[in-house]
């Protein structure tokens, strides 16, 4: 039931274009369709869209959510000191 009425939201505030990029967006990325469609569904409910979205807007909310989730890949290396004696050398 929730599905659903996320799909009567989501017919109402998107157009074809938007819609069919959001979908394609789904099979591929669902889990960033799935952010999309919560940002939009929040902007409905508040009253911030004015009309449908186009394809253009899709596009231009894609970037914000983009920006919002975006993952920063950091590298560090952990260098191993070797204990060096001389007193075992000895032997």
């Amino acid at each position: 039931r929730e599905a659903e009425i996320r799909n009567t939201v989501l017919a109402q505030v998107l157009d074809q274009a938007a819609r069919a990029r959001l979908s394609n967006l789904a099979l591929v990325k669902p889990d960033k369709a799935k952010a999309v469609e919560n940002y939009l569904i929040q902007m409905a409910r508040f009253g911030q869209l004015a009309g449908k979205v186009s394809e253009q807007g899709l596009i231009e909310i894609l970037e914000k959510v983009s920006q919002q989730t975006e993952k920063k890949t950091t590298v560090k290396f952990n260098r191993r000191k070797v204990l060096d004696s001389d007193e075992e050398d000895d032997y």
